[in-house]
């Protein structure tokens, strides 16, 4: 296909995503007050009274509500026009993993969404609610600020939870080493530290509240990264059919990538160079593109 033909699907499904989002949108605007409603029922639990400060405040925050829902509903919409339009250029083992990114991220997301609301949102306001015990300060929290807070916390497990599917798809592509993960362990304690000071509201709690989770996904990316590297060193490696040098039986090596495919340079010609031993008389050897090649220390024919 030339390249406007990608161009011109490309804007199809563009056009396809947008619709998909403007119709939830609408559908999402008409039950914005539920939804808002929703999310102060979580804060009324831990005692907070809202108010809204500006009149067009809790219009501005109808709206912005239904475009972060409506932008969930179209999600699986938007994911299906991204794999259709990828899928052509893909080989079957391209599509299984950026397919397995796109359904592990999915599900990855909603979880951290899921972790937040159970348990870190009512941990958290609880104890932020808390803070004015004993003094004579009254709270009377902004709907805007409230709504943006919540969608916030949300938005920032989603994309934390994000982390073991970014750590394998790295790995399986070779691009980021388990062994290296592990050696820079304290400095990405930091880093997530850092991270969590920058993308949290200004206050320890929430802050500690985010990357203890981060540090937790972190060790797990570790040992699925590990256990990734194990499946690939494991995976049977198998070298085209050739004869025996020495009795010339037709034969396959058979080796294990851990054992050690290895690479031979001969001039400017780099090729495999498989270890193995003929099934027929027994001799050791390595084998290059057509022929066993090397001193055998196998036992003679009989």
């Amino acid at each position: 296909m030339p390249l406007t033909g990608h161009l011109r699907e490309l804007r199809n499904r563009v056009v396809v995503c947008g619709l998909v989002w403007l119709a939830a949108f609408l559908v999402m605007l008409a039950h914005a007050s539920k939804l808002v409603d929703f999310f102060l029922s979580i804060g009324e639990i831990a005692g907070y009274r809202f108010v809204y400060i500006s009149p067009q405040e809790l219009l501005l925050e109808y709206f912005q509500t239904s475009f972060v829902f409506a932008l969930l509903v179209a999600l699986p919409v938007i994911l299906f026009e991204i794999w259709a339009f990828a899928a052509p250029g893909l080989t079957k083992k391209e599509k299984g993993g950026f397919l397995a990114v796109i359904v592990f991220g999915a599900i990855f997301a909603a979880l951290g969404v899921f972790f937040a609301y159970k348990v870190m949102m009512p941990f958290m306001l609880q104890f932020l609610s808390s803070l004015d015990a004993g003094t004579a300060i009254e709270s009377s929290i902004s709907v805007q600020n409230y709504v943006s807070f919540l969608l916030s916390i949300f938005i920032i497990f989603a994309v934390v939870f994000e982390l073991p599917v970014v750590s394998c798809a790295l790995t399986a592509l070779g691009i980021v080493k388990a062994e290296w993960m592990k050696k820079g362990r304290k400095v990405m304690v930091v880093i997530i530290f850092f991270t969590a000071a920058v993308i949290t509201p200004p206050d320890v709690t929430s802050q500690v509240m985010v990357a203890v989770p981060m540090i937790v996904l972190f060790e797990v990316s570790i040992l699925l990264c590990s256990l990734i590297e194990k499946l690939k060193h494991k995976k049977p490696v198998e070298a085209p059919k050739g004869r025996c040098r020495r009795c010339g039986f037709a034969t396959r090596c058979r080796i294990s990538a851990q054992e050690g495919i290895f690479y031979g340079k001969q001039g400017n010609l780099q090729k495999n160079i498989y270890q193995g031993t003929c099934s027929g008389c027994g001799f050791s050897g390595s084998r290059g593109s057509d022929q066993y090649s090397g001193q055998g220390t196998g036992r003679a024919c009989t």
